[in-house]
């Protein structure tokens, strides 16, 4: 079957009610969460005017909401099972809201970093929650038109994100890219609760406990490795905070490992790990996400801090970004069904490289535009070709009853790059340049990406290599 005739919407006489409101509203939920997070990106110099904010409490307004969404996120999508999907849902929508209204409220970095992490919690509960209202209410032979439907919607939030950012920034405030979550989340958890069929899980999905040991450890790891890396732009790898951090972040990942093997019921199921193809695509997704949120990040800025363009001009010159996959994901997706995983991730992380190293090696202010417009759409191209086949090496590399771990897992660690991507890139712009002038951002961006470009490179060297090596395992004789 084509991807097209899979994208093909059944007769609308043959969906119901039901189906018609889940769909609808799962979709809102998705499309307000990613929405929020790429329209913030062009909204960042103006953050940092008008709340006196630091490189650092940049890096934290983004890193807020990833990390508290990625380290939830597979924990919260036990709590529709447990609890109802639909009221989980919709508690998840105003929460989302509520922390949005302290988002605009903000009278200082502090309150708005810690609002945004309350941000990301909500988020964490609706969009694993959504796709699951999604899978109960859709039979099988329609499933994957309606999983179809939502990812488009994500698709489109991610394309309209810097744009709506940057367009209300510059035309109202950059509050009111957080006061237009309140009403229309509170709107959407209402209709929820009024429109969408309870569903509950019975049996072992809905007696199973969250592994809250795991999920401290890991948080507690990924904060504080972050947390260094971030402080360490501002204060040096020596400082005693910045290295407490680092080593408390060791501490607590060699702790959350071991504990991993003796949990009965363990968030992160080390044995997945053995085989390679699951492995590798892990460790692709982590550095993809890392390179491509640094990129965003940066761009953004440098644009209308070295370009002089205003926040809408720089949202509209992002599009590259956005376009592509619209326009190419279909393909990619057909493709890798007919050419394999290996040879699109091979591809996809080469472009993603190739794609980042021109910012790396051209910025400077007053650069022409078409040179960063072809290098984020090889950039684009890279990543629609990488990420569908990452997914697909992923999940069909472990069991039916481990699909669903493994892809909480996935993206749970494609939050977790994003957010060590921003960090790391941030400790170069501030060690090779800064804000004061033009000059000075666009040099700050250069050793931005050229850590970017880095990360996409080890991301192609590790697929890279785990192909080799699980070419060879293939050719060793068994028994």
């Amino acid at each position: 079957m084509s991807s097209r005739s899979t994208l093909t919407a059944p007769p609308s006489n043959q969906l119901t009610a039901d189906q018609r409101w889940t769909l609808a509203l799962a979709s809102v939920g998705s499309f307000l969460v990613i929405l929020d997070l790429f329209a913030v990106t062009t909204a960042l110099p103006a953050l940092r005017v008008a709340l006196h904010a630091s490189i650092t409490t940049l890096d934290w307004t983004i890193n807020a909401y990833t990390l508290t969404f990625a380290v939830l996120l597979m924990t919260a999508a036990a709590l529709g099972d447990r609890w109802g999907r639909r009221r989980v849902y919709a508690s998840g929508l105003l929460l989302f809201a509520v922390a949005s209204v302290a988002c605009a409220l903000a009278p200082n970095g502090a309150v708005l970093i810690g609002a945004r992490a309350v941000q990301g919690i909500g988020a964490a509960v609706t969009m694993p929650t959504a796709l699951a209202l999604i899978n109960a209410a859709f039979p099988t032979e329609r499933r994957g038109w309606a999983q179809g439907v939502f990812g488009a919607v994500t698709g489109l939030a991610t394309v309209l994100g810097p744009v709506f950012g940057g367009a209300i920034t510059q035309m109202l405030a950059w509050s009111y890219i957080f006061w237009i979550n309140v009403p229309v989340g509170v709107a959407a958890a209402v209709a929820v609760l009024l429109r969408i069929r309870d569903v509950r899980v019975d049996g072992p999905g809905r007696r199973r406990v969250p592994d809250l040991l795991g999920l401290v450890l890991g948080g507690a790891s990924v904060l504080a490795l972050v947390w260094g890396v971030v402080r360490a732009a501002t204060d040096g790898w020596g400082d005693r905070a910045v290295a407490g951090a680092l080593v408390l972040g060791g501490v607590a990942l060699v702790a959350l490992l071991a504990w991993q093997r003796r949990a009965s019921q363990p968030l992160i199921p080390l044995r997945l790990f053995t085989d390679s193809a699951f492995a590798s695509g892990i460790a692709g997704i982590f550095l993809q996400s890392a390179s491509l949120t640094a990129l965003v990040f940066f761009t953004a800025q440098f644009f209308q801090d070295a370009q002089g363009d205003s926040p809408l001009v720089a949202g509209l010159r992002l599009l590259p970004l956005g376009l592509v996959p619209l326009a190419l994901g279909p393909w990619s997706g057909t493709s890798t069904d007919r050419v394999g995983t290996r040879p699109m991730i091979a591809a996809g992380m080469t472009l993603q490289t190739a794609g980042t190293t021109i910012p790396a090696v051209f910025a400077r202010p007053g650069l022409w535009y078409p040179i960063l417009a072809v290098a984020m759409a090889v950039v684009a191209v890279g990543f629609t070709f990488a990420v569908p086949a990452l997914t697909k090496s992923v999940v069909g590399s472990v069991r039916p009853a481990d699909i669903g771990t493994a892809s909480g897992l996935f993206s749970t660690v494609r939050q977790v790059g994003a957010a060590f991507g921003v960090a790391v890139a941030s400790a170069a712009f501030t060690a090779t340049g800064g804000y004061p002038t033009a000059s000075a951002v666009a040099s700050g961006y250069r050793g931005a990406m050229i850590v970017a470009a880095v990360l996409a490179g080890l991301g192609t060297t590790t697929t890279a290599m785990s192909r080799r090596a699980a070419s060879r395992a293939s050719t060793v004789p068994r028994g």
